[in-house]
């Protein structure tokens, strides 16, 4: 990525990434973290439906189709909606370290538009983690894994306690959430970046 700040360069002490053992398993599908969520759920109208698979190693590939919804300038995707995608996608990576995490910093790169009806595949990889921090890297390519890039981002992501949800959000969406009766849902409703 071009000029990526010095921010999201791990520090020397840094180690390799490790998948937990409990991760899905590579091509798995991972589903919602929660419905209402604008990236991958379900239940939001407008929001991007994105689909994540486990990868090899600790990294991810997920897509979704532009849709007319997520337009800025006629007949091509916003900015605002590539970056959501390339953040729900690095967040996805979380999953596979089995840890709740925020991000703390995400820079983009655009590199061509993205035209609606498009499918923008997305890869994405931690590429290091250095105590609570989490570094990570995605590219987006339109039309399928061997596309023309579109999009690149560099993040970091923060380890946080499920607390950082509860004192944050609102509380009846939280309370929801909290009394589902079906305990992974429960669960994985606090599991990615908010």
């Amino acid at each position: 990525m071009s000029g990526t700040s010095a921010a999201l360069q791990p520090p020397a002490d840094a180690v390799t990434p490790v998948r937990h053992p409990d991760a899905p398993a590579p091509g798995e599908l991972l589903g919602a973290h929660y419905g209402q969520c604008f990236g991958c759920g379900g239940e939001q109208p407008h929001g991007l439906h994105l689909e994540a698979r486990a990868g090899e190693g600790v990294s991810i590939t997920a897509e979704f189709t532009v849709r007319p919804a997520h337009q800025g300038a006629p007949g091509l995707a916003h900015g605002g909606v590539l970056a959501t995608a390339l953040d729900e996608a690095l967040g996805s990576l979380n999953w596979l370290l089995r840890t709740i995490a925020v991000t703390g910093r995400l820079e983009t790169d655009f590199v061509r538009p993205v035209p609606v009806g498009t499918v923008l595949q997305l890869q994405a990889e931690v590429t290091a983690v250095a105590g609570r921090k989490i570094y990570c890297t995605a590219t987006g390519r339109v039309g399928g894994p061997d596309g023309p890039v579109a999009v690149r981002a560099d993040a970091l992501f923060v380890e946080v306690k499920v607390d950082h949800f509860v004192d944050h959000g609102r509380q009846e969406e939280i309370r929801a959430a909290m009394s589902d009766p079906d305990q992974v849902r429960r669960v994985r409703a606090f599991e990615v970046n908010p």
